[in-house]
Protein backbone atom coordinates (compact mmCIF):
# COMPACT_ATOMS: atom_id res chain seq x y z
CA UNK A 1 0.00 0.00 0.00
CA UNK A 2 1.15 3.42 -0.99
CA UNK A 3 1.66 6.32 1.57
CA UNK A 4 1.27 9.30 1.25
CA UNK A 5 3.36 12.64 2.47
CA UNK A 6 1.98 15.62 4.23
CA UNK A 7 3.46 18.89 4.09
CA UNK A 8 1.62 21.64 6.13
CA UNK A 9 -2.07 21.17 4.74
CA UNK A 10 -0.82 19.38 1.20
CA UNK A 11 -0.64 16.09 0.90
CA UNK A 12 1.05 14.42 -1.57
CA UNK A 13 0.56 10.85 -3.30
CA UNK A 14 -3.59 11.46 -2.94
CA UNK A 15 -6.02 12.88 -6.05
CA UNK A 16 -5.23 15.39 -8.10
CA UNK A 17 -1.39 15.92 -8.88
CA UNK A 18 -0.18 18.67 -6.99
CA UNK A 19 1.29 21.43 -8.20
CA UNK A 20 4.79 22.66 -7.52
CA UNK A 21 5.91 25.99 -9.11
CA UNK A 22 9.94 26.72 -8.88
CA UNK A 23 12.01 29.95 -8.10
CA UNK A 24 14.81 30.70 -10.51
CA UNK A 25 16.17 34.27 -9.69
CA UNK A 26 19.62 35.17 -9.60
CA UNK A 27 19.13 37.82 -6.97
CA UNK A 28 17.38 37.89 -3.17
CA UNK A 29 15.47 40.40 -4.22
CA UNK A 30 14.31 38.71 -7.11
CA UNK A 31 13.79 35.31 -5.48
CA UNK A 32 11.25 37.41 -2.55
CA UNK A 33 9.26 39.17 -5.38
CA UNK A 34 8.75 36.07 -7.18
CA UNK A 35 7.50 34.44 -3.94
CA UNK A 36 5.10 37.44 -3.66
CA UNK A 37 3.64 36.44 -7.29
CA UNK A 38 3.67 32.40 -6.33
CA UNK A 39 1.52 33.28 -3.12
CA UNK A 40 -1.54 34.40 -5.53
CA UNK A 41 -0.83 31.55 -7.90
CA UNK A 42 -2.29 27.71 -8.33
CA UNK A 43 1.12 26.57 -6.23
CA UNK A 44 0.30 24.02 -3.46
CA UNK A 45 4.07 23.45 -3.06
CA UNK A 46 7.19 26.17 -4.34
CA UNK A 47 10.56 24.90 -4.73
CA UNK A 48 13.63 27.27 -4.70
CA UNK A 49 16.19 26.32 -7.13
CA UNK A 50 19.33 27.05 -5.06
CA UNK A 51 21.88 26.30 -8.11
CA UNK A 52 20.06 29.77 -9.83
CA UNK A 53 21.12 32.12 -6.90
CA UNK A 54 24.16 34.14 -6.97
CA UNK A 55 25.41 33.39 -3.79
CA UNK A 56 24.66 30.20 -3.43
CA UNK A 57 28.12 28.72 -2.34
CA UNK A 58 27.51 31.16 0.77
CA UNK A 59 25.45 29.61 3.34
CA UNK A 60 24.70 32.13 5.76
CA UNK A 61 23.40 34.11 2.49
CA UNK A 62 21.31 30.98 1.56
CA UNK A 63 20.24 30.67 4.99
CA UNK A 64 18.73 34.87 5.41
CA UNK A 65 16.76 34.04 1.84
CA UNK A 66 15.51 30.84 3.49
CA UNK A 67 14.40 32.82 6.74
CA UNK A 68 12.58 35.98 4.73
CA UNK A 69 11.46 33.30 1.92
CA UNK A 70 9.45 30.92 3.95
CA UNK A 71 7.58 34.37 6.24
CA UNK A 72 6.48 35.00 2.79
CA UNK A 73 5.34 31.51 1.25
CA UNK A 74 3.66 31.31 4.96
CA UNK A 75 1.75 27.89 4.91
CA UNK A 76 2.83 26.82 1.29
CA UNK A 77 4.96 24.19 1.51
CA UNK A 78 8.89 24.82 0.63
CA UNK A 79 11.18 22.44 -1.47
CA UNK A 80 15.11 23.63 -1.14
CA UNK A 81 16.80 21.80 -4.25
CA UNK A 82 20.39 22.57 -5.18
CA UNK A 83 20.59 21.21 -8.16
CA UNK A 84 23.87 20.09 -9.63
CA UNK A 85 25.39 20.24 -13.09
CA UNK A 86 25.50 17.03 -13.35
CA UNK A 87 21.91 16.67 -13.11
CA UNK A 88 20.99 19.90 -15.29
CA UNK A 89 21.92 22.46 -12.87
CA UNK A 90 23.97 25.69 -12.52
CA UNK A 91 26.59 25.17 -10.10
CA UNK A 92 29.11 22.66 -10.35
CA UNK A 93 30.38 21.71 -6.74
CA UNK A 94 32.15 18.99 -4.59
CA UNK A 95 30.13 16.64 -2.71
CA UNK A 96 31.11 17.87 0.66
CA UNK A 97 29.52 21.30 0.19
CA UNK A 98 26.91 19.91 -1.37
CA UNK A 99 26.40 17.92 1.96
CA UNK A 100 27.24 21.16 3.69
CA UNK A 101 24.61 23.70 2.19
CA UNK A 102 21.75 21.20 2.41
CA UNK A 103 22.40 20.45 5.94
CA UNK A 104 22.71 24.10 7.04
CA UNK A 105 19.25 24.68 4.97
CA UNK A 106 17.15 21.40 6.71
CA UNK A 107 18.57 22.74 10.27
CA UNK A 108 17.34 26.20 9.66
CA UNK A 109 13.46 25.09 10.36
CA UNK A 110 12.22 26.95 7.16
CA UNK A 111 12.38 23.85 4.65
CA UNK A 112 9.97 21.53 4.84
CA UNK A 113 11.14 19.56 1.54
CA UNK A 114 14.37 18.84 0.10
CA UNK A 115 15.83 17.45 -2.92
CA UNK A 116 18.64 14.98 -2.48
CA UNK A 117 20.31 13.40 -5.67
CA UNK A 118 20.17 10.38 -4.64
CA UNK A 119 21.99 8.21 -7.28
CA UNK A 120 24.77 9.93 -7.88
CA UNK A 121 26.71 9.36 -4.86
CA UNK A 122 24.79 7.19 -2.55
CA UNK A 123 27.02 7.54 0.62
CA UNK A 124 26.23 11.61 0.65
CA UNK A 125 23.17 11.45 -0.32
CA UNK A 126 22.44 8.54 2.61
CA UNK A 127 24.04 11.44 5.23
CA UNK A 128 21.77 13.90 3.51
CA UNK A 129 18.62 12.03 4.02
CA UNK A 130 19.17 11.03 7.65
CA UNK A 131 19.76 14.77 8.41
CA UNK A 132 16.86 15.70 6.57
CA UNK A 133 14.79 13.09 8.59
CA UNK A 134 16.71 14.14 12.01
CA UNK A 135 14.94 17.61 11.42
CA UNK A 136 11.69 16.56 10.58
CA UNK A 137 12.29 17.40 6.59
CA UNK A 138 11.01 15.69 4.09
CA UNK A 139 13.46 13.68 1.07
CA UNK A 140 11.82 14.09 -2.45
CA UNK A 141 15.12 11.59 -4.16
CA UNK A 142 15.49 12.92 -7.44
CA UNK A 143 17.12 11.47 -10.86
CA UNK A 144 17.50 13.51 -14.06
CA UNK A 145 18.29 12.39 -17.33
CA UNK A 146 18.37 15.44 -19.63
CA UNK A 147 20.27 13.61 -22.57
CA UNK A 148 17.95 10.28 -23.20
CA UNK A 149 15.42 8.21 -21.92
CA UNK A 150 16.46 5.14 -20.32
CA UNK A 151 14.59 1.75 -20.77
CA UNK A 152 11.83 1.14 -18.87
CA UNK A 153 13.28 -1.27 -16.84
CA UNK A 154 16.31 0.94 -15.82
CA UNK A 155 13.74 3.47 -15.27
CA UNK A 156 11.64 1.43 -13.03
CA UNK A 157 15.16 0.31 -11.16
CA UNK A 158 16.05 3.99 -10.47
CA UNK A 159 12.93 4.91 -8.94
CA UNK A 160 12.96 1.72 -6.51
CA UNK A 161 16.17 2.02 -6.12
CA UNK A 162 15.66 5.63 -4.72
CA UNK A 163 12.87 4.18 -2.59
CA UNK A 164 15.13 1.50 -1.13
CA UNK A 165 17.66 4.35 -0.05
CA UNK A 166 14.94 6.15 2.24
CA UNK A 167 13.50 8.75 0.51
CA UNK A 168 10.00 9.97 0.76
CA UNK A 169 9.06 11.11 -2.73
CA UNK A 170 10.73 9.23 -5.59
CA UNK A 171 11.34 11.30 -8.69
CA UNK A 172 12.85 10.71 -12.24
CA UNK A 173 13.13 13.22 -15.17
CA UNK A 174 13.97 12.17 -18.33
CA UNK A 175 14.46 13.54 -22.10
CA UNK A 176 12.54 12.37 -24.56
CA UNK A 177 14.03 11.78 -28.49
CA UNK A 178 10.61 10.85 -29.70
CA UNK A 179 7.04 10.19 -28.90
CA UNK A 180 7.91 6.35 -27.97
CA UNK A 181 10.06 7.72 -25.35
CA UNK A 182 7.62 9.82 -23.82
CA UNK A 183 5.12 6.56 -23.83
CA UNK A 184 7.84 4.55 -22.17
CA UNK A 185 8.19 6.99 -19.13
CA UNK A 186 5.07 6.88 -18.63
CA UNK A 187 5.12 2.94 -18.93
CA UNK A 188 8.00 3.02 -16.29
CA UNK A 189 6.00 5.01 -14.35
CA UNK A 190 2.38 2.35 -14.25
CA UNK A 191 4.27 -0.46 -13.81
CA UNK A 192 6.43 1.03 -10.67
CA UNK A 193 3.04 2.36 -9.04
CA UNK A 194 0.74 -0.63 -9.85
CA UNK A 195 3.92 -3.30 -8.63
CA UNK A 196 6.72 -1.53 -6.07
CA UNK A 197 5.60 2.28 -5.11
CA UNK A 198 5.52 2.50 -1.08
CA UNK A 199 6.05 6.17 -1.30
CA UNK A 200 4.61 8.77 -4.26
CA UNK A 201 6.29 9.00 -7.49
CA UNK A 202 7.47 12.00 -9.61
CA UNK A 203 7.76 11.35 -12.88
CA UNK A 204 8.13 13.32 -15.80
CA UNK A 205 9.40 13.61 -19.58
CA UNK A 206 10.94 16.48 -20.62
CA UNK A 207 10.46 19.03 -23.02
CA UNK A 208 7.08 20.19 -25.34
CA UNK A 209 7.30 16.16 -26.55
CA UNK A 210 7.12 15.03 -23.11
CA UNK A 211 3.90 17.65 -21.77
CA UNK A 212 1.15 15.02 -21.90
CA UNK A 213 3.24 13.02 -19.07
CA UNK A 214 3.04 16.34 -16.94
CA UNK A 215 -0.51 16.40 -16.65
CA UNK A 216 -1.51 12.96 -17.18
CA UNK A 217 -0.39 11.85 -13.79
CA UNK A 218 -3.72 10.69 -11.99
CA UNK A 219 -3.75 8.45 -14.74
CA UNK A 220 -0.36 6.80 -14.52
CA UNK A 221 0.84 7.50 -11.00
CA UNK A 222 2.22 10.91 -10.71
CA UNK A 223 1.22 12.60 -7.93
CA UNK A 224 3.06 15.82 -8.61
CA UNK A 225 3.86 18.47 -11.19
CA UNK A 226 5.91 21.58 -12.04
CA UNK A 227 4.50 24.23 -13.52
CA UNK A 228 5.61 28.07 -14.07
CA UNK A 229 4.60 31.87 -12.80
CA UNK A 230 7.24 33.23 -14.26
CA UNK A 231 10.82 31.44 -15.47
CA UNK A 232 10.72 27.69 -16.03
CA UNK A 233 12.92 25.43 -14.67
CA UNK A 234 13.09 22.78 -16.82
CA UNK A 235 11.58 22.53 -20.18
CA UNK A 236 7.79 21.95 -21.27
CA UNK A 237 6.52 23.18 -17.49
CA UNK A 238 2.94 24.48 -18.28
CA UNK A 239 2.21 27.99 -16.72
CA UNK A 240 0.24 27.06 -13.32
CA UNK A 241 -3.21 28.44 -14.19
CA UNK A 242 -3.38 26.55 -17.28
CA UNK A 243 -2.19 23.59 -15.29
CA UNK A 244 -4.58 24.07 -12.72
CA UNK A 245 -7.44 23.89 -15.14
CA UNK A 246 -6.03 21.03 -16.99
CA UNK A 247 -5.51 18.71 -13.57
CA UNK A 248 -9.32 19.76 -12.86
CA UNK A 249 -10.80 18.74 -16.34
CA UNK A 250 -9.01 14.98 -16.20
CA UNK A 251 -9.87 14.53 -12.75
CA UNK A 252 -13.57 15.62 -13.27
CA UNK A 253 -14.17 12.72 -15.99
CA UNK A 254 -11.99 10.06 -14.15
Amino acid sequence: MMSTVTVKNVTIGDGIPKICVPIVANTKEEILADALDIVNSRADIVEWRVDWFESALDIEKVKDVLEQLSSVLNQIPLLFTLRTAREGGKIDLSSEAYLEINQAAVATGRVDLIDVEVLDKETIATKMIESAHAAGVKVVGSNHQFDRTPSQEEMVDRLRRIQELGADICKIAVMPQNETDVIRLLEATSIMHQKYAEKPLVTMSMAKLGVVSRITGEIFGSALTFGTVKKASAPGQIESETLYQILQDIHKVL
